[in-house]
């Protein structure tokens, strides 16, 4: 039915519990961050919104609300490396190690333990969120591809199934970029540029089983995700309720960001540890194929730069991903 094993996904959740709940400080933080800063926003335009009418304080509080949650996106964004390197690739680091039967060092905290193993891989953050895009701009043209297929059919209800399909693509690109990023950590690659391109031949010669996987996964998670918007519907009401104006529709988008930070902090690495398990399994053996290397490079920009970036970093004296493979058997 599919490649992994929730059982054991859920047993490396457990191990990795200090690493889970510093995601979950993290991203409940994130959401608290969003939801008082829409609130800030929407007291203070409920008080300009004094000078006027009803009419120009309800718009003026809503814009405030507006203000407030833009303020949180571009500190966001702003953030989205730091996220990725320590966060979601820590996280990444130690799942790989103990999924292969290792023990973390002793004397130090998985955090540590995963920050030490991304910087010795990657070195800066700024690496590490290169690699990360060109693997995602890549798997992008994989998914259209698929997508672009699926579209000829002569299927009946044909716009109704992408929509389905485009769903279940959104876990497979949305989980695989950080499972290419767990080959690296796997191999112990000192080439992650290489390590990545060769990670990517590899799910590309394997679209059949790893999609398959992934939508299993996106049933899994979607399921799940609305039971937590749900459950975070009640909490999110009181919020709704102290917000001036007690906007009913609050409620429905804090509901919606505690849920989103549930999901990034718990759902996503159990979905990736799965993804990981289906991935590693299904690439047992093989070497990456050139004829899928070739019709990668002629599909995607992204690859070939990739490509070139491998190349060039093989050139420096870096080691090779092939090299690291063997080193870590």
């Amino acid at each position: 039915m599919w490649d992994f094993s929730i059982g054991k996904a859920l047993g490396l959740m457990v191990k990795t519990l200090p690493f889970v709940l510093f995601r979950l400080a993290v991203y409940f933080g994130v959401a608290l961050a969003y939801v008082l800063m829409t609130g800030v926003g929407a007291g203070v335009g409920w008080g300009i919104g004094g000078l006027g009418d009803e009419g120009f304080r309800a718009a003026s509080t809503f814009w405030g609300g507006v203000a407030g949650f833009g303020i949180v996106g571009v500190v966001m964004y702003v953030l989205r490396e730091y996220l990725l390197y320590m966060v979601k690739a820590g996280h990444i680091a130690v799942l790989v190690e103990l999924l292969d039967g290792q023990s973390l060092p002793h004397g130090r905290s998985q955090i540590q333990h995963a920050s030490a193993s991304v910087k010795e891989r990657f070195g800066q953050a700024s690496a590490l969120f290169a690699v990360d895009q060109l693997i995602k701009g890549v798997l992008r043209v994989l998914t259209g591809l698929v997508r672009g297929i699926f579209g000829l059919l002569p299927i009946p209800g044909a716009r109704q199934f992408l929509r389905l399909l485009q769903m279940f693509l959104r876990i497979a690109v949305g989980f695989i970029d950080e499972v290419i990023l767990a080959y690296s950590f796997r191999t112990r690659a000192e080439n992650p540029w290489g390590a990545s391109r060769d990670g990517l031949v590899l799910y590309g010669q394997n679209l059949k089983p790893m999609f398959k996987n992934a939508a299993w996964l996106a049933l899994i998670v979607y399921g799940l995700s609305f039971v937590i918007f749900l459950i975070m519907l009640a909490p999110a009401a009181l919020v709704a309720y102290l917000i001036p104006g007690g906007w009913s529709a609050t409620g429905v988008i804090v509901a919606l960001l505690f849920a989103w930070s549930v999901k990034v902090a718990v759902l996503e690495p159990f979905a990736i540890t799965c993804m990981m398990q289906a991935y590693f399994k299904t690439i047992e053996g093989q070497t990456p194929d050139p004829e899928w290397e070739a019709k990668l490079d002629g599909l995607s920009a992204k690859f070939r730069t990739l490509k070139g970036k491998a190349t060039g970093a093989g050139a420096t004296g870096s080691g090779s991903e092939t090299q690291g493979a063997e080193a870590s058997r």
